[in-house]
C-alpha cells in the first residue's frame, strides 16, 4: 500500500489530493500557495489561465474558513494567472497587501528569443501576493472592519473621543490615529488596547458593558487583540521586487538533464516569505507541495509545517528532500 502519511519533526505530509486533507490541519498563520498556473506545465496544470478560477475556488473558500485575522496568504502564479484569481480572493475575505514580483533576470531568457514570432516581451517573472485575512465583525446586521468597530464600541461607552488620548498616555495619537474615520488608520499597540478596554469598562455606560468584547462576556485580552491582524516583519533593504536568479546548480532538483518539477521556487525566497509574517512555533500550510520547498524553510525556522502532494513520485522525492535536510541541514 502506498504511504499517505508522513509526520516528523513538526511536518506533517499527505500524498493525496490536498482537498481531502485541509479538515485535519491546525488553523494556519501563512498559507504558501504555489499551485497550478494555466500554463500546462506538467500533469494537473491546465493549459489557459481561463481554467484557474474553477480549479481554485474550492481551494480559496476552505482557506477562508480556516484562516484567522492573524492569517496571511502568499499567493505565488503568473501575472494573468493571479489577475483572474484576484477577484475570487476578494470574494472570500482576503485583502490584498502587495504584489511581490520575482525578477529571475536575462538568465530566465533561453537562447534567442524571437520577438517578432512571439509578438510580445520575453517573460522573466513570476509574482507572489501578500494577502491578509479581512477582519469583518458582526454588529447590528452589518460587517464592521476593525477600525470601524474598535469606533462603535468607544462610542457606546458614552465616553468623549477626546478622553481617548490621555487614557492611552499621549497627546493627540489616539484620536488622530486609532480612532480616526479616514484613511489614516493605525492599528492600536497592545498596551494602548489595554488601557482603552480598561478604562472603557470601569468608567463606560453600565448598561452597555462589557466593551470591546466579541463575546458579549469579557473584553478582549492584549494577546487577543493583537492576533486580531496578520503579523508582518518587514526586513531592511528588501521590496516587492526579488531579484534573485533561476533556480540551478545544486538546488534545482533534476532526473537527469530535465527538472523534476517546474515550479521548484528557490529556499531562499521561501524562508524570506515566513520570516516577514510568522514566529517561531506557528502554523505555515503549503498546500500544493511539489517538492516541499516550505517544509525545509519552516523545520529550520522552527515553524510547523502542513502540506500535501497527489503525484506519488514528486511526493516520495520531496520527502527524501525533507529527510536529507533533517539529517545535514548544513548543505541547504
Amino acid at each position: 500500500m502506498e504511504e499517505f502519511y508522513f509526520d516528523t519533526h513538526g511536518i506533517r505530509l499527505f500524498n493525496t489530493d490536498v482537498l481531502n486533507v485541509y479538515a485535519q490541519w491546525d488553523n494556519p498563520t501563512v498559507i504558501i500557495s504555489d499551485g497550478p498556473y494555466g500554463i500546462g506545465g506538467y500533469k494537473g496544470d491546465p493549459i489557459s489561465h481561463q481554467e484557474l478560477s474553477e480549479l481554485y475556488e474550492p481551494h480559496i473558500a476552505l482557506w477562508s474558513q480556516s484562516a484567522k485575522p492573524f492569517t496571511t496568504l502568499w499567493f505565488w502564479n503568473t501575472e494573468i494567472g493571479w489577475a483572474t484569481i484576484h477577484p475570487l480572493l476578494e470574494k472570500y475575505g482576503w485583502e490584498y497587501r502587495a504584489c511581490c514580483v520575482w525578477n529571475k533576470g536575462m538568465a530566465h531568457v533561453a537562447g534567442n528569443t524571437n520577438t517578432q514570432v512571439i509578438r510580445k516581451l520575453p517573460v522573466v517573472t513570476e509574482v507572489c501576493v501578500h494577502y491578509v485575512k479581512k477582519v469583518q465583525i458582526p454588529i447590528d446586521n452589518r460587517n464592521l472592519t476593525l477600525k470601524e468597530w474598535l469606533r462603535y464600541e468607544w462610542e457606546r461607552t458614552g465616553i468623549p473621543i477626546n478622553k481617548t488620548n490621555e487614557v492611552c498616555g499621549v497627546k493627540n495619537a489616539a484620536t488622530r490615529k486609532y480612532f480616526t474615520k479616514d484613511h489614516l488608520w493605525y492599528f492600536p499597540p497592545v498596551e494602548a488596547f489595554e488601557r482603552l478596554a480598561n478604562y472603557a469598562n470601569m468608567y463606560g455606560v453600565e448598561s452597555e458593558k462589557p466593551f470591546f468584547s466579541l463575546d458579549g462576556i469579557s473584553p478582549l485580552s492584549g494577546a487577543e487583540w493583537e492576533k486580531m491582524r496578520a503579523k508582518f516583519y518587514c526586513p531592511i533593504g528588501i521590496t516587492n521586487v526579488w531579484d534573485e536568479p533561476p533556480l540551478a546548480g545544486k538546488e534545482r532538483l533534476k532526473n537527469g538533464s530535465k527538472a523534476i518539477h517546474l515550479n521548484q521556487k528557490p529556499l531562499k525566497l521561501i524562508r524570506n516569505i515566513i520570516q516577514m509574517s510568522s514566529d517561531k512555533g506557528d502554523v505555515i500550510w503549503e498546500p500544493f507541495g511539489g517538492l516541499f520547498t516550505g517544509a525545509i524553510a519552516s523545520h529550520g525556522l522552527q515553524r510547523c509545517y502542513y502540506s500535501a502532494e497527489i503525484d506519488n513520485q514528486v511526493y516520495a522525492i520531496g520527502k527524501e528532500r525533507i529527510l536529507s535536510h533533517i539529517n545535514q541541514p548544513q548543505l541547504f
